[in-house]
């Protein structure tokens, strides 16, 4: 009975003293963040003082040591590290054992010692603190964007990230700062429900609460370490030459946040389908004839004609607009690849487009394209970008459209529409550029607005 009593004997000693140290610990952060609050006035309840409670200059102020606490979370960091390599190594030690009672012990170690014990370590970690002589190259400008949040979520992703071996990186940075939209200040409460999440559990289904905020500017939104939701009845895609002109399977789209259920309720006879751009593009009989089919208009080209202008020379391109991917489908059975730009703009534009087989970019019209320059064949657009548009917003798309087309690429201007007094101020939009004109074509859309088609190419420009 002795030779059992005594391993269990020590082992109480050890866990006793394990919650002994995580106690120390806890309290010895508790009380240093406990005397931050108190000095920048936390617990008068004033928000100003709230949002300024990780400001360099509050916690940096006269009488405050910042020195030494760098010092004592140094020195507690260190010693968290040791123990936790005693308890792997223990560990370790239990799993070449056959005793029982040993491998309960070893699971109990992992699952409610070592896991909570390693978050705490990191959370240690990621506690925000100045360093006594200043962060490098920074200044304070980068704390009232920070410090605009609550959510610790939102400060860890946009706190700039110091490179780990304290060398300049292979960006040519000494830390990597990642970018949200300056209109995300602005949408504070929306973006803090965006982030506000368990860290490695499950995404809520949020993703129009997402669109939200990148149509109001909030653009490109940060990172997010949770797991997005799929369709619990999810099926593999049909086979790439089936699924180019074949409606997907329901199965494949989470519905929750639309107003059909299914494929077929997005038809455009339906009055309640729940969006109204590209009414007819979940209807693949008619998306069909998009470009193959010739037409009464002068402003419809084929895509046949269109590719002859350049015979071989287009390979790879943008479909900048609103659809399902019919033209990257086309596209694609002349070996020509397109990303097609979308949003879930009532029905789920991006899944259908995937569930095609095509390759879907999720942007907003506010977003510079993420290409670099010079590196696409052919841009085309239609059903986006009408007389709605701003004039200065225009400009400021199509000078994108113009960095990332390649010397010699084609903008392809397809059914552009807009009322016919505007149509001067269109036309230069387009053609301040200077161009050359392949193919340009105004028709009438009804007693007051007109068409617009043109094919273009960009000059070589070489300086």
């Amino acid at each position: 009975m002795g030779r059992t009593c005594l391993p269990r004997w020590r082992l109480g000693r050890l866990m006793a003293g394990l919650q002994v140290i995580l106690g120390l610990l806890v309290i010895t952060v508790s009380l240093s963040r406990l005397y931050r609050f108190h000095s920048v006035g936390y617990f008068l309840q004033n928000e100003d003082t709230c949002n300024n409670i990780y400001t360099i200059k509050e916690v940096s102020s006269e009488g405050f040591d910042l020195k030494a606490l760098h010092d004592r979370v140094d020195e507690v960091l260190e010693k968290m590290d040791n123990l936790y390599e005693k308890l792997e190594k223990t560990v370790k030690d239990m799993e070449k054992s056959k005793d029982g009672s040993k491998k309960e012990m070893k699971k109990f170690l992992e699952d409610e010692v070592m896991k909570p014990f390693y978050y705490a370590h990191i959370g240690l970690r990621q506690i925000r603190l100045p360093k006594p002589e200043g962060i490098r190259n920074s200044t304070e400008k980068e704390e009232p964007l920070i410090n605009k949040f609550l959510i610790e979520e939102i400060r860890q992703y946009i706190t700039p990230k110091e490179n780990r071996v304290g060398k300049i990186n292979m960006f040519g940075t000494e830390r990597v700062y990642n970018t949200i939209g300056h209109a995300c200040a602005l949408m504070k409460m929306e973006l803090e429900k965006y982030m506000d999440y368990d860290v490695g559990a499950y995404c809520d289904d949020d993703w129009n609460l997402a669109q939200k905020l990148m149509l109001n500017g909030c653009d490109p939104l940060p990172r997010r370490r949770c797991l997005t939701r799929a369709s619990m009845t999810y099926q593999k895609p049909y086979p790439i030459n089936e699924s180019l002109w074949k409606l997907p399977d329901d199965r494949n789209v989470r519905w929750g946040n639309y107003q059909c259920r299914n494929f077929a309720c997005l038809s455009s006879k339906n009055p309640k389908r729940g969006y109204t751009k590209c009414s007819g593009c979940f209807e693949m009989e008619k998306e069909k004839d998009k470009w193959v089919k010739n037409s009464s208009l002068l402003v419809d080209f084929m895509i046949e004609d269109v590719l002859r202008v350049k015979p071989s020379e287009i390979r790879i391109g943008l479909d900048y607009g609103v659809g399902t991917g019919t033209f990257a489908a086309r596209m694609r059975e002349k070996n020509v690849t397109i990303v097609t730009t979308a949003l879930n703009l009532g029905a789920p534009f991006n899944e259908m487009i995937a569930l095609r087989g095509l390759i879907p970019l999720y942007i907003s019209l506010n977003q510079r394209l993420p290409f670099f320059d010079n590196t696409m064949d052919m841009i085309h657009t239609t059903g986006l970008m009408d007389g709605w548009i701003d004039l200065l917003l225009m400009d400021f798309v199509l000078y994108d459209w113009d960095r990332v087309l390649r010397p010699g690429g084609l903008p392809w201007v397809d059914r552009f529409f807009c009322k016919k007094k505007d149509l001067d101020d269109y036309m230069y939009m387009f053609l301040q550029f200077r161009y050359k004109k392949h193919k340009w074509a105004i028709s009438p859309k009804s007693k007051d607005e007109v068409y617009l088609s043109a094919l273009l190419e960009k000059p070589p420009r070489a300086i």
